[in-house]
C-alpha cells in the first residue's frame, strides 16, 4: 500500500472517532437520561444541539480554513475532540456536560470536509470517487457501527468507558495522522467570495434543501431507534447487536452506492426517497414482531449507507468549483437535518407515541423527492445558459 492509500485509510479511520463521537449517544438516550437525572427527550439534546453546532459551523469553519495548512487543521480538531470526550466522562452536571457536546461540534466540519477534499487530492487520477467512497465509509462506521459499541460499552460496562474509548480512538487517529502524513497546503484556488458565489446557483440551493429533508427523514426515526426497538423489546446487548447488523449493512451501503452514482445517479437519487419511505411503512406495520423488525433494520441498514453518499454526491457535483466548502455544506445542511429531524420526532413522541415518528420519516424523504426534482431541473437551466 502506498502511503497516500494510508493516509486515506487514516483519514477514514479519523472521520470513524469524529461520527463515533456525534453519534454514539443515539443508542444510549435512556441511559443518558439515568445518567444527568432528565428525561428522554431533553437528553436528545447531546444529539440535536451537536447536530445544530455541526449544522451553523459547518456554514463557516471549512471556508474560513480554506486557506490553513490541512494537517495542521486536522491535528487541531482531533485534538479538542479527545479533551471533550476525557471530560465528558467525569462530569455529572447536565448543563456543563452539554456545553462540552458542542464544543467540538463547531469543529467537526473541518475534519470531514478536509479528509473528502484531501482523499480526492491524494487518490491516483480516476480513483478520486473510491477514495472519497473510503472516507465516507468512514462516516458511516461512525454512524452506525459506532453507535452499537457505545451503546455495548455504556450497558455492560459503564458511561464513562464509553466515553473514554471515543477518546482513544481519536487519540489513535492524532497519533497516525502525526506520523504519517506530510504537511500539506490546500491548493491555490478560488478566493473566499469565489466560493461563496456558489450559493447563487439555484441548483445548488435546491440540492442543500433536499440534502436536508432527506437527513431529517433518516434520523427522525433513527436518532429515537432505541426507543423505537424497544416497543418490540429488543433492549440491552440485544439492541447493540441489531444496531450493529444494521452498521455492517449500511458500510454496504457505502460501496453499492459508488457503484450506482457513478453508473446511473439521478435514478439513484430519485426513487431512493420512495424506497426509505416504504421501509418506514413496514417499520410501522411490524413494529412488535421481533424478526421482522431484525430484516427490515438490515435492509434499513444497507439503504442508509446509500443515503449518506446520496446527500454528499448530491451538494459537492453542484458546486465541483470549491469543494471544500461544498463539503462543509453538506455536513452543515445533513446535520440542520438531524437536529430538524430529531426535532420533530420528539413531539410526535410526546403528542403521539414513539411508534408514530416513522411518519415524520415518510413526509420528510418525499418533500425531498420533489427538491431533487427540481434540482435536475435548474441543473439543466444553468447548463443551457453556460
Amino acid at each position: 500500500m502506498d502511503k497516500n492509500n494510508l493516509v486515506i485509510l487514516i483519514l477514514a479511520f479519523g472521520t470513524f472517532g469524529i461520527l463515533t463521537t456525534e453519534m454514539g449517544f443515539v443508542g444510549i438516550l435512556p441511559l443518558v437520561a439515568t445518567q444527568f437525572g432528565v428525561n428522554v427527550v431533553d437528553a436528545g439534546l447531546f444529539v440535536s444541539l451537536f447536530a445544530l453546532g455541526v449544522a451553523i459551523a459547518g456554514l463557516v469553519m471549512p471556508l474560513l480554513f480554506s486557506k490553513v495548512n490541512y494537517k495542521k487543521s486536522l491535528l487541531l480538531v482531533l485534538g479538542i475532540f479527545i479533551i471533550s470526550n476525557i471530560c465528558f466522562a467525569f462530569i455529572t452536571d447536565f448543563n456543563i456536560a452539554l456545553i462540552l457536546r458542542v464544543i467540538p461540534a463547531f469543529f467537526h466540519p473541518i475534519f470531514c470536509s478536509f479528509a473528502l477534499t484531501l482523499a480526492a487530492q491524494l487518490a491516483k487520477e480516476g480513483e478520486e470517487l473510491k477514495a472519497t467512497s473510503r472516507v465516507i465509509m468512514g462516516v458511516s462506521a461512525g454512524m452506525i457501527l459506532g453507535v452499537p459499541i457505545v451503546s455495548s460499552l455504556s450497558y455492560s460496562e459503564s458511561f464513562e468507558l464509553a466515553m473514554l474509548f471515543m477518546a482513544a480512538i481519536n487519540i489513535i487517529a492524532f497519533i497516525s495522522l502525526a506520523i504519517l502524513m506530510p504537511s500539506i497546503k490546500p491548493k491555490e484556488g478560488i478566493s473566499y467570495s469565489g466560493q461563496l458565489k456558489v450559493l447563487k446557483k439555484p441548483s445548488f440551493i435546491l440540492s442543500i434543501i433536499g440534502v436536508l429533508l432527506i437527513s431529517a427523514g433518516l434520523y427522525s426515526v433513527y436518532s429515537y431507534v432505541s426507543l423505537f426497538l424497544g416497543l418490540s423489546n429488543i433492549v440491552g446487548n440485544f439492541l447493540s447487536v441489531v444496531l450493529f447488523l444494521y452498521g455492517v449493512f449500511s458500510i454496504c451501503g457505502n460501496y453499492i452506492a459508488g457503484h450506482l452514482l457513478s453508473k446511473v445517479p439521478n435514478k439513484t437519487v430519485l426513487i431512493y426517497p420512495f424506497i426509505i419511505s416504504i421501509i418506514f411503512l413496514l417499520l410501522f406495520g411490524f413494529y412488535d414482531i421481533v424478526m421482522a423488525i431484525i430484516i427490515l433494520m438490515i435492509i434499513w441498514g444497507v439503504f442508509a449507507g446509500i443515503g449518506n453518499n446520496i446527500q454528499q454526491f448530491w451538494i459537492t457535483s453542484a458546486a465541483p468549483e470549491a469543494p471544500e466548502f461544498a463539503n462543509g455544506i453538506f455536513l452543515s445542511s445533513g446535520n440542520i437535518g438531524i437536529t430538524l429531524g430529531t426535532t420533530l420526532s420528539g413531539i410526535a413522541i410526546s403528542a403521539l407515541g414513539v411508534r408514530y415518528i416513522v411518519f415524520v420519516g415518510i413526509v420528510c424523504s418525499l418533500l425531498a423527492f420533489v427538491f431533487f426534482v427540481l434540482r435536475n431541473r435548474a441543473s439543466k437551466s444553468e447548463t443551457n445558459l453556460n
